[in-house]
C-alpha cells in the first residue's frame, strides 16, 4: 500500500507512516527496517524521498542506521522529563516505576580549578569534594554521575548508601536545592563511560551539566550526569513572550 493520499510532501507522509506502523507494532524495537530498495518500493515512493524521511526520523530518535548493518527501529525513552523541571534521577526513575539504585565508584577530595573558582567564588585553598556514581533502575545502569560540592558545604556524614544528593542536602544540611543553570548536549560513544553503561557503541549519550543552587541562591553543587540516550528523553516549554 502506497502512501499517497495527501497533499504534503511526500518524505512527511513518509515519516508518518514509518512512526505509525512503529506504533502499531509492525516493526518492533530494536528490529531492522527493510533494506532502502524494499521500502521505498512497498510505500511507491524515490529512494531518495525515503532517504529524506529516514535523516528526519534519526534526527529525531526515532531510528538509528548503522553503516553497512542496516537501519533499526530505536527503544523507546523509558524515562521522560522536561528540561524546565528541576528533579532528581532519583524521582525520575520511581516516576517511571523503577526502583532506584546506587553503584560508588569513588569519592576524593582535591583543590579546585579555575571553572570552579569561577562557579562557587571560592579560594584558590578550597577543597573540592568530587563524587563518582552509577544510577542504576531495577538494577540496570543507567546515569553515570559526578558530582563536585565546596568542602565547606558538603555534609561530610554523607553515605555512599544514600541515594539523593538533593535529599540529603535538604535534610542534613539544611540547603534546599531550588533552581539550577543547565546544559545539555549529546555525545557518541565514549570510552570510559559507555562501557560502565553496558552501553551499545552506536548508543548515545545525553550529557547534562548543572550548576545548582540553594534557597539562599548560593551555588553549592555542580552535576555531570551521563544518560543513555535510548532511556532517557527530554523536552523543554517554550512560550512566547511577546
Amino acid at each position: 500500500m502506497t502512501i499517497k493520499s495527501d497533499s504534503r510532501h511526500l518524505y512527511l507522509q513518509v515519516i508518518d507512516r514509518i512512526k505509525n506502523d512503529i506504533s502499531a507494532g509492525v516493526y518492533r524495537e530494536k528490529e531492522k527496517l527493510p533494506s532502502e530498495f524494499d521500502l521505498a518500493k512497498q510505500l511507491g515512493v524515490s529512494r531518495a524521498t525515503l532517504r529524506e524521511a529516514l535523516r528526519i526520523l534519526e534526527e529525531e530518535n526515532v531510528i538509528i542506521r548503522r553503516h553497512g548493518v542496516g537501519t533499526f527501529v530505536n527503544a523507546k525513552p523509558l524515562f521522560t522529563s522536561g528540561i524546565e523541571q528541576l528533579n532528581s534521577v532519583t524521582n525520575m526513575i520511581k516516576q517511571a516505576g523503577m526502583e532506584p539504585g546506587t553503584i560508588f565508584l569513588s569519592s576524593s577530595s582535591q583543590g579546585p580549578t579555575e571553572d570552579d573558582i569561577r562557579r562557587f567564588s571560592c579560594s584558590m585553598d578550597e577543597e573540592m569534594v568530587v563524587i563518582e556514581r552509577v544510577r542504576t533502575a531495577n538494577g540496570e545502569p543507567v546515569v553515570y554521575c559526578t558530582d563536585k560540592v565546596p568542602g565547606s558545604v558538603f555534609p561530610h556524614d554523607f553515605t555512599h548508601e544514600d541515594g539523593s544528593i538533593f535529599t540529603f542536602f535538604e535534610k542534613e544540611a539544611n540547603r534546599k536545592i531550588t533552581h539550577a543553570v543547565a546544559q545539555i548536549e549529546p555525545i557518541g560513544y565514549h570510552d570510559k563511560i559507555s562501557p560502565i553503561l553496558e552501553c551499545d557503541p552506536e548508543t548515545a549519550l545525553l550529557v547534562l551539566k548543572q550548576l545548582h543552587y540553594d534557597q539562599n541562591d548560593e551555588p553549592i553543587l555542580y552535576s555531570v550526569n551521563y544518560f543513555k540516550a535510548d532511556k532517557f528523553s527530554f523536552h523543554v516549554v517554550r512560550k512566547r513572550i511577546n
